[in-house]
């Protein structure tokens, strides 16, 4: 590995990015251009029959809103409708087996609506009028929202709410969350936009069970905990419901800008997803094209911060079958304003969406990400320096990857019961990491040197049948089976050395030329995993349903080390699950479930203490949820018991035994509310008791999970002020969020006091088509220590206020 140079060629590849970044920009003007006037030129197919096929319909007594939510998604069928049409409206049971037609003249028998096909086959929902107006006349339709919610979240209503009342992630079927038998929290569209989400962990920042940013300025992955447990090595991390694992140190983080939601599946999940951490998953959907023209373009500027970029979508071509979708944006930044920063950034996604015929969809997605960053400022325990301080190497300092990605999601309706679905993706990455760090309180020690270079292939795929059906008025059923394999290639190559010391106060770099490097790892890692698993989700007399499901896992794991020797692993496991959801209301439900990990271990050092064995976890959990229909609502609590054991420890050096066991159990309460269409609450809770069970000879049983704190809590609120004459909306938000007290080590004994940072907002509506919007994280610019584990140390994040200007159409 070359070690010189650095600053010389960061500034180069900055000016080959920009470059770049103009090209693709200058690319994508046309389109941007065109793109309103493919819409308004498209004519679609003619809507005639399509009301005539025949369907297993589903749909329980509830607001019109959610009724019409699952015509659309049980049918495959596009709804129309004013919201304040139906608003206040109740509709009736639709189940069994029959046409759209019929099931539509059901849901409006008496309601006052009616409905008509548009030439592009959309279903529009229409008012009848029984006074002041001839009988029988019917007012012409308000063509307000575009799509109707689905699983995967459009950019329809759950674009304008805070609220998601469905989730593919909880069961991989499209289940209401009120239905599922298990904690679902979904971040919507609308809330990634209000409060400008920069990363992944700013993203999860106010969801009940998930504590973030444990390292504070340390960059260089997503870190998240939930339930109190960090899914090591990508076990949790999932991107269209594919797993993201890593295998060692080479993995990379995820873009923000290109999620349309994000669902946080909590508890153990490996009876569907496998390999998976106890703690649950945190599955992200890429932006999907959408049928209907539509797109934005901004920038976002603050103190070292500039962004540009833009994100377009609509039929490509007039009588076209095809949509797409085009999203990207570039950035040059620094980390918090903090000296000797990076958080560079370019990031192309293009997707499209083949529907060739009712009941068959084939979607592209694709995507290129290149990231240039850094470590952090890790500074030593004890020490009192600035946050701004920097204590490594500036001209040696990066933590650069590359990621380009390659999948699709296919599905066909085989019959009005069976659909197959199958989801693949491959992924290629590279890593550059060089760090010069203090790992001693001693200003006079030596620091620590580390490079790093990595590689990864990998590939997945996931195959599903899925079978629904209707016994009788008082028995349904779908059942859920699947196939799954993945493939996954690591090398890395790893120096380690050392740097002169350094002043703490007032640090003097010496440059690349100081530090001194020698090979310390050169390794391969390939795992191999063949996995089948059934579910079945049985609802009884319309309240009662029952969740069944099992998956057997085969992983195999090679390893080739640091002393030319390999090491091979198989392991194996049988998870399931079983779950129970009563409907006690068409409002509210009560559920209980029974759930089972599984993580695959494999050694990456020299040898290893008796046999190598999976961690498995067991969770026992019940809960309550609330949909009101009288406004758009959902609240959840949940109670658990979560235990992992098997887990991996260090023993010194680089040998490893497996000696540990964690318990953890607490209380989870969220509420997300869009109570008006002016207001948006989210509001989470949780008490985590969380204990270490079992440590073998190092005494740490009692004692409490490093960075996990008792308490959390969070709080948001944002309200518009509607336009008023020459004026337009004002949206003011802000909103508060508290950690605990956490230890940095399972000894206890670096601890971490408790903190609390507030965040806020105002958008102004310029015109229809312009905002400007002022966004500030930890707007007091609250210092804290965020991580301390005896050895290094990190602040956590200061005040970031960025503006965004953006044109949407």
């Amino acid at each position: 590995m070359t070690t010189g140079g650095k600053a010389g060629m960061r500034s180069r590849s900055r000016q080959t990015v920009f470059a770049g970044a103009l090209l693709v920009t200058s690319a994508l003007v046309p389109v941007l251009i065109a793109a309103p006037a493919m819409a308004q030129q498209q004519v679609a197919q003619s809507g005639a029959g399509v009301l005539g096929a025949s369907h297993a319909f589903d749909i329980p007594a509830q607001s019109m809103t959610s009724a019409l939510t699952q015509f659309g998604q049980q049918s495959g069928l596009q709804i129309t409708v004013d919201g304040a049409l139906v608003r206040g409206i109740d509709a009736p049971a639709v189940s069994g087996s029959m046409t759209s037609q019929q099931a539509l003249d059901r849901l409006f028998a008496g309601s006052g609506l009616s409905y008509n096909i548009s030439d592009d086959g959309t279903v529009v929902v229409e008012q009848i009028v029984t006074g002041g107006a001839a009988e029988g006349e019917v007012l012409d339709p308000i063509r307000v929202e575009g799509n109707a919610e689905a699983a995967y979240g459009p950019m329809g209503p759950t674009r304008d709410s805070v609220v998601a009342s469905r989730s593919r992630t909880a069961s991989k079927t499209d289940t209401p969350i009120l239905d599922d038998s298990a904690a679902v929290s979904v971040v919507t569209q609308k809330e990634l936009e209000t409060r400008n989400v920069q990363d992944l962990q700013q993203a999860l920042a106010y969801t009940s069970g998930v504590n973030v940013a444990e390292y504070g300025a340390d960059v260089r992955y997503d870190y998240f905990r939930i339930r109190g447990f960090y899914p090591a090595g990508g076990y949790g991390s999932f991107t269209d419901g594919l797993a993201r694992r890593s295998y060692n140190w080479t993995a990379s983080r995820s873009e923000p800008y290109g999620m349309q939601q994000i669902d946080v599946l909590k508890g153990s999940t490996s009876s569907l997803f496998g390999m998976n951490a106890p703690g649950g998953l945190v599955n992200m959907i890429s932006k999907r094209p959408q049928d209907e023209a539509g797109g934005e373009v901004f920038t976002t500027f603050g103190q070292s911060h500039l962004t540009v970029g833009g994100d377009v979508t609509g039929p490509v071509a007039e009588d076209s079958n095809w949509t797409y979708r085009l999203t990207g944006l570039w950035q040059d930044a620094d980390r918090a304003g903090r000296d000797y920063s990076q958080d560079d950034r370019t990031y192309i996604a293009p997707a499209f969406t083949y529907k060739p015929k009712a009941g068959t969809e084939l979607t592209i997605l694709t995507s290129y990400s290149k990231r240039d960053s850094n470590v952090g400022h890790a500074f030593p325990p004890g020490v009192d320096v600035d946050p701004d301080t920097f204590l490594g190497e500036p001209d040696f300092d990066e933590f650069d990857t590359e990621q380009y990605d390659l999948g699709y999601q296919i599905s066909h309706q085989l019959s009005d019961q069976l659909q197959f679905r199958q989801n693949a993706r491959f992924t290629h990455l590279t890593l550059d990491q060089q760090q010069v760090y203090v790992s001693s309180s001693n200003p006079a020690s030596n620091r620590s040197a580390w490079s790093l270079e990595g590689e990864t292939n990998s590939f997945l795929i996931d195959n599903q049948l899925e079978y629904d059906t209707a016994f009788n008025a008082y028995l349904d059923s779908k059942t859920l089976a699947g196939l799954e394999y993945s493939y996954a290639d690591t090398q890395e190559t790893a120096l380690s050395g050392s740097a002169p010391p350094v002043d703490f106060n007032n640090p003097a770099y010496c440059g690349v030329g100081c530090i001194t490097l020698s090979p310390w790892t050169d390794h391969e890692i390939k795992q191999r995993s063949y996995a089948a698993y059934a579910q079945e989700q049985l609802t009884i007399d319309r309240d009662w349903i029952v969740t069944l499901g099992g998956r057997y896992d085969y992983v195999q794991s090679d390893l080739e080390n640091y002393f030319g020797t390999s090491e091979e692993h198989d392991m194996h496991a049988f998870t399931s699950r079983a779950g129970l959801t009563y409907k006690v209301t068409e409002e509210v439900s009560v559920y209980g479930n029974y759930s089972e990990s599984f993580q695959p271990v494999y050694s990456n050092a020299a040898g290893v203490e008796g046999d190598l064995k999976p961690q498995e976890g067991t969770q026992y959990e019940v809960g309550v949820k609330y949909q009101p229909s009288e406004f758009d609502a959902l609240f959840t609590v949940a109670l658990f018991d979560l235990t992992q054991t098997n887990l991996v420890k260090s023993n010194g050096g680089l040998l490893q035994e497996q000696i540990g066991e964690v318990n953890s159990r607490g209380v989870e309460v969220e509420g997300k509310m869009s109570l008006t269409d002016r207001m948006n609450v989210t509001l989470a809770y949780t008490y985590l008791d969380a204990e270490i069970t079992e440590d073998g000879t190092s005494g740490n049983e009692g004692n409490r999970p490093d960075h996990v704190p008792e308490h959390a809590a969070s709080l948001w609120m944002d309200y518009t002020i509607p336009e008023h004459g020459m004026f337009g909306d004002l949206t003011l938000g802000g909103g508060v969020r508290y950690v605990g007290q956490t230890y940095g080590d399972s000894a206890n004994q670096y601890s971490m006091s408790s903190y609390a940072v507030a965040d806020a907002m105002i958008n102004y509506q310029v015109t229809d088509s312009v905002s400007l919007a002022v966004n500030a994280n930890n707007l007091f610019d609250r210092e804290y220590v965020a991580s301390n584990n005896g050895f290094s140390s990190f602040y956590g994040d200061g005040r970031t206020v960025l503006a965004t200007l953006k044109y949407s159409w």
